[in-house]
């Protein structure tokens, strides 16, 4: 991965625009091309665009030039030669007299960072936000942020986007893994650094795959949007029913926050979970929820503390029709409200949560553990379970789960950018596809989605860098009567990850302990970029002194009544995190039950043993959507990667 690849003759790049793209009538060239853009260094630059047919386009850089003549469809494409880091520089394009003067261009390294809601989550959301924001302000690291946007077929432009440089008033909107990387790279490369963050939150991997990644040709891509539209409409059909059975009211009003008020009519709604996953499918808008708690005359008499979860996006909340707390455009900040005593009573009390919804997931989300009523000095009584639902004013249209469909993505978030010189690609995504049927496909998917970006970016060895999936509590794992896993689909999605480290140029960071039980996205996302940029700066750079990845199980043996482990990356320095014993390993026999194991580390490996086994056939590590208790580390503390030693 230290070599860097030549891009192929000019040729191809005639082909980086569709031919469904539009005919202009003047110059036009990709938004990425813009005011205070960051360009790959040491590479041929390929620069693209549109411009009336015939026009000649001539392209100047500091003192370098090229030109070409646009096509009958108005496409034009050309080379520049590399150019070492530095700037600033203005890149100027000449069109048929037509001009276009793009300044404050820089040269450094370029990085395109992708995936779903752990890669596009904002610095301001994140642990470390406030130190982050006091501390920017460095003009050469930038980051283009690419708006939300879906389309049928392959695009040539993207909706949006502007290059902002890092300060305390633009930061906070940055990818904060994109940052966190970003910043590392250069404090040791001391060269610009651009991010260009194509995210949405909650997609799949289908959604980032062109058709042919996904073996569909134009007919059979056709066929699925046909079915998919069918569908939607049905949804859409039935939800619009079912709201229609409400009658509308001001979404301001405050009528259903009164403590005695007649809630026939309304339905039973489960908390916490998204009212998307309820029969309420592409709704957003206004509703309401409510339910009751019983206080003891102690407990009304002293206040109580009243969680009530992450709520998307915006609330008000209201107990015994008082209002108690409001929180504004904060999808994912638990709401924690603090209820005086002159508002409570003894017996039976009234919440009344008025949720609005912009935009993708709605209602009251977060973890059980966030859904509580405290009373002062008293432990927290849940408050999950089913409450009472109907909507003010909402609307029903099946936009917002585009994020899901086959090529949306790519044809509006990913097609537009490519051929645009890069470094590499960091991508953090898998969540969505976590799932009994999806986390083996995930393997031929994923391999599938780099060699189909390397082809679109005409760089065979482009490297492609990721992050294996942070432990979580889905509820997803399938367990016996005993509590064992018997099948785990993130941790089948973990090992389809760590399977497509078979391809050249590519990269892991394992994260098993930075994770949240209780949250799918942990807040801390220094250590995710950091550990990133450690990939990047040994593989990519050559600084072969850095370590870059935590043990990889190579092999098993069986010595007697033990199982024998060997890791590559071990470096002779095999090693627990924090206090206590090994953990994690568990051993299974020839009946493919696995239990318990004690492990223990010697030299290079790891020797497990079972008093239940007493003839090892197969081991696993850190095998259940959160394994926190996987404790083996190696060189610099880096985490082992989960894995097992055979599959069932």
């Amino acid at each position: 991965m230290t070599s860097r690849s030549v891009l192929a003759p000019l040729a191809w790049l005639v082909l980086a625009v569709p031919a469904s793209a539009a005919t202009g009538s003047g110059l036009e060239l990709p938004l990425v091309f813009s005011d205070g853009a960051v360009l790959q260094r040491d590479r041929p630059l390929p620069v693209w665009g549109q411009a009336r047919p015939g026009c000649r386009v001539e392209v100047e850089l500091d003192g370098r030039r090229a030109s070409a003549t646009a096509a009958a469809d108005g496409r034009w494409a050309l080379g520049l030669p590399a150019h070492a880091a530095g700037g600033p520089y203005v890149l100027e394009v000449d069109a048929c007299g037509e001009r276009r003067r793009i300044a404050d261009v820089m040269f450094g390294e370029v990085w395109l960072a992708s995936g779903q809601s752990n890669m596009e989550w904002p610095v301001a959301q994140t642990l470390h936000a406030s130190e982050d924001i006091a501390s920017a302000g460095d003009p050469q690291l930038r980051h283009f942020k690419v708006p939300r946007s879906w389309a049928e077929a392959p695009r040539a432009q993207l909706e949006g986007g502007q290059w902002q440089a890092a300060s305390p008033e633009t930061v906070g909107t940055f990818s904060a893994v994109g940052y966190a990387f970003a910043r590392d790279l250069r404090r040791t490369l001391q060269v610009p650094v651009g991010i260009i963050d194509s995210t949405w939150g909650g997609s799949s991997i289908e959604a980032w795959m062109g058709a042919g990644m996904l073996g569909l040709d134009a007919a059979a891509l056709e066929a699925k949007m046909r079915e998919r539209r069918a569908a939607e409409e049905r949804i859409e059909q039935a939800v619009r029913q079912r709201v229609a059975a409400w009658e509308p009211v001001d979404p301001a009003s405050e009528a259903f926050a009164s403590d005695h008020l007649d809630t026939t009519g309304w339905q039973p709604i489960n908390v916490p979970a998204a009212w998307e996953s309820q029969g309420y499918d592409g709704m957003n808008g206004v509703a309401w929820y409510r339910t009751t708690f019983d206080l003891g005359a102690a407990e009304a008499a002293a206040g109580i503390t009243l969680g009530l979860g992450q709520i998307d996006d915006t609330d008000t909340t209201w107990v015994n029709g008082h209002q108690v707390g409001s929180t504004v455009n904060a999808y994912n900040k638990p709401r924690v409200y603090q209820v005086p005593a002159g508002v409570l009573r003894p017996g039976t009390n009234t919440i009344a949560v008025r949720v609005q919804d912009d935009g993708g997931g709605g209602g009251i989300m977060g973890s059980r553990d966030e859904i509580f009523v405290r009373p002062q000095g008293g432990v927290a009584r849940a408050l999950e379970g089913p409450w009472l639902f109907r909507t003010a004013q909402v609307s029903v249209s099946m936009l917002d789960d585009k994020n899901q469909g086959d090529t949306l993505l790519y044809n509006a978030m990913l097609h537009p950018l490519q051929p645009y010189a890069l470094a590499g690609v960091i991508w953090y995504q898998g969540e969505t596809n976590a799932s009994p049927d999806g986390a083996y496909r995930y393997r031929d998917q994923f391999r599938g989605l780099i060699e189909g970006w390397r082809e679109g970016f005409r760089n065979p060895e482009l490297p492609f860098l990721w992050v294996q999936l942070a432990p979580f509590h889905s509820g997803d794992d399938r367990l016996d009567v005993q509590g064992r896993v018997i099948d785990s689909p993130w941790a089948t999605l973990r090992e389809s990850q760590s399977a497509t480290l078979a391809l050249p140029a590519t990269g892991q960071a394992v994260i098993t302990d930075a994770g949240d039980t209780h949250d799918i996205h942990p807040r801390d996302k220094h250590v995710v970029g950091q550990r990133l940029a450690r990939i990047a700066l040994n593989k990519v750079y050559g600084q072969q002194h850095m370590a870059w990845t935590g043990p990889m199980y190579r092999s098993a043996e069986v010595r007697g009544h033990e199982l024998v482990l060997h890791f590559d990356h071990a470096d002779g320095a095999l090693a627990v995190r924090g206090d206590g014993a090994l953990a994690g390993f568990e051993l299974a026999g020839a009946d493919g039950r696995f239990h318990p194991a004690q492990a223990r580390i010697e030299g290079d490996t790891v020797v497990l043993q079972a008093k239940v086994v007493r003839s090892p056939v197969s081991a696993r590590y850190g095998w259940s959507d959160d394994p926190k208790d996987a404790n083996l580390v190696g060189r610099d503390g880096l985490p082992a990667s989960p894995f097992r030693t055979a599959e069932w």
